[in-house]
């Protein structure tokens, strides 16, 4: 497996987690970055949505589809952004920038291993 199919590999367990805490126990993760709580579906439809993503992330990893590895940086990066203009508009806590963070952090992972690998 190459570093950049490693590193979308394991992203995908990332989102496994997030979907999953989102599904069972959302308002813990919540709770943790400072969002209020909520008992609306929307949030468990959310994680159910970032499970699929995150078995994108892990199959498309374990079969070393490069291609799929440069959309993945475009959208994460997209991603964060996102998240900091939602900040900067007021429509969400600052914390979100965190889930944001981790969205950019893979991205820059997966893109320096694609640079490394040509």
């Amino acid at each position: 497996m190459t570093a950049a199919a490693k590193s979308v590999y394991y992203f995908g367990f990332y989102l496994y987690v997030v979907g999953l805490t989102l599904i069972i126990i959302p308002n813990v993760l919540l709770k943790t970055f400072q969002l209020p709580e909520t008992n609306e579906v929307w949030i468990r439809v959310t994680g159910v949505l970032a499970l699929a993503i995150g078995y994108y992330y892990h199959r498309m990893g374990a079969a070393n589809y490069a291609k799929f590895y440069v959309y993945t940086v475009h959208m994460r990066v997209l991603v964060c952004c996102a998240f900091i203009a939602f900040v900067l508009l007021k429509y969400i806590s600052p914390s979100i920038i965190g889930f944001g963070a981790a969205d950019l952090a893979g991205a820059i992972w997966t893109w320096m291993a694609l640079k490394k690998g040509k």
